[in-house]
């Protein structure tokens, strides 16, 4: 999704230089024009505004703060974008620190699939600075659609709770899907008669045609998946609510990893019913996956 997403702003025009810590990721970028950075602190040196977007928390913080970090660099009038799902109460002290060298630091982590990532149509849950926010504004609309949620970290309790919502309607769907399979009404036919109903979600929508598919878009990971669900009760125990739907949730999810393995797709936790239950979710169609979506191309002012 960083790579969709880092081609998208400079789509817009922008002057983009890049590091991963694995080069050959971003040598695709380089070859199409991008600039190579050896380090964040080199990144922040060169440009306006860094973006980040790294696995989690251990990540972002060693961006941030470790060797070749960009508090290692001079931050002063600079912008940082972070759209890593991440640990609220760990970006805003990172946010602190980086407004405290001189910096406008935004968090924007996104909502929606690879595909969305590819199209520049992502949600972004903004949280920070009204001057930060204003600054960051033009590559943030060059990547997705802002929905703005207050101070910074606030973008983080967004995309959990979202999450959190995300993984409940995944691995109940399964459930339902199973149930009507049995009962003897057909996938597709179950397919169309949800959809638009009281049973709606971007689950229903996007994810089940990857059921129907077969392969449980692996675009998304189950490691990811986890790794989403261990901040998720992080937070919640944090919080001190009730949890028991998540905790079930969670436990569906790492019974799905500990079957198909971490590298298995996102959707493999409805699999988990399939297999329990001896039935199979095909069906026969054009099921385009989220991966092989295409840009839709500059549009024309309306």
């Amino acid at each position: 999704m960083g790579k969709a997403a880092a081609r998208n702003i400079m789509r817009a025009g922008f002057d983009l230089t890049v590091h991963d810590i694995n080069k050959s990721a971003a040598d695709p970028l380089v070859a199409e024009g991008a600039h190579w950075a050896d380090t964040p602190a080199s990144v922040i040196d060169q440009v306006d505004i860094v973006v980040s977007m790294v696995f989690g928390p251990k990540q972002i913080e060693q961006v941030v703060r470790g060797a070749g970090g960009l508090l290692s660099a001079n931050c002063k009038g600079k912008g940082w974008i972070d759209m890593t799902t991440s640990s609220p109460m760990l970006m805003r002290e990172l946010a602190i620190e980086f407004e405290s060298a001189g910096g406008l630091p935004v968090d924007s982590p996104v909502t929606g699939s690879v595909d969305s990532a590819i199209r520049g149509d992502m949600i972004l849950f903004v949280g920070g600075k009204e001057a930060a926010i204003a600054y960051a504004k033009p590559v943030l609309e060059a990547v997705g659609v802002i929905r703005l949620v207050g101070q910074y970290g606030n973008g983080y309790v967004a995309k959990l709770v979202n999450n959190q919502l995300w993984f409940i309607h995944a691995a109940s769907i399964g459930e339902a899907m199973v149930a009507a399979k049995k009962a003897g009404l057909e996938p597709d036919v179950w397919w169309a008669a949800m959809k638009g109903g009281a049973a709606e979600s971007f689950v229903m929508q996007h994810d089940v045609p990857s059921i129907f598919a077969g392969h449980y878009d692996p675009s998304f990971r189950l490691e990811l998946c986890l790794k989403d669900l261990v901040l998720i009760d992080e937070l919640l125990r944090f919080l001190g609510t009730r949890d028991e739907i998540t905790q079930a949730t969670y436990s569906r999810f790492r019974e799905a990893a500990q079957r198909y393995g971490v590298a298995a797709g996102e959707m493999t936790v409805c699999k988990v019913i399939e297999d329990d239950a001896g039935v199979a979710l095909r069906v026969a169609g054009d099921w385009t996956p989220p991966w092989e979506v295409k840009h839709p191309g500059k549009r024309e002012p309306a």
